[in-house]
């Protein structure tokens, strides 16, 4: 299931089998395939076809609970925070079954010219979409 609104993409994500490590929880390293689903979701929202155009530059993650197979899906939520000449902030949170916060994250993804492959200023019209969603609407 995918919510979109004018703030925040919400993405529910079954927990695979593969996604467990041996210790029986979900592994560190697959929080961030988790992540990138919902921000992917949120920029094709606001940025359609574009959203090809931007590539992820930072990602920092706090882990707060252990996942495991048990909880069988994980709900990610993601939100634009704010922007720069080049690059878009986001805040994406995952939670476990029940609602229990799994992880708080902070990204950074930045416009690319797909001809040169280098960033590349956000557009009047990036700049207006990207407001609108951080003011809600």
């Amino acid at each position: 299931m995918t919510a979109v609104t004018a703030v925040t993409a919400e993405v529910t994500i079954p927990i695979r089998w593969r996604d467990v490590d041996a210790y029986g929880h979900v592994n560190n390293a697959v929080f961030l395939n988790y992540l990138e689903e919902a921000r992917d979701r949120l920029v094709g929202s606001l940025f359609g076809d574009r959203s090809w155009d931007f590539v992820i530059a930072r990602v920092a993650i706090d882990y707060r609970s252990e996942l495991n197979q048990d909880d069988r899906e994980v709900v990610v939520e993601c939100r634009v925070t704010g922007f720069g000449t080049s690059s878009v902030r986001t805040s994406e949170r995952v939670f476990a079954a029940g609602g229990k916060l799994s992880a708080e994250s902070e990204s950074v993804i930045v416009a690319r010219d797909p001809e040169t492959g280098r960033s590349r200023p956000l557009t009047d019209e990036e700049k207006a979409i990207l407001q609108r969603a951080i003011d809600g609407g």
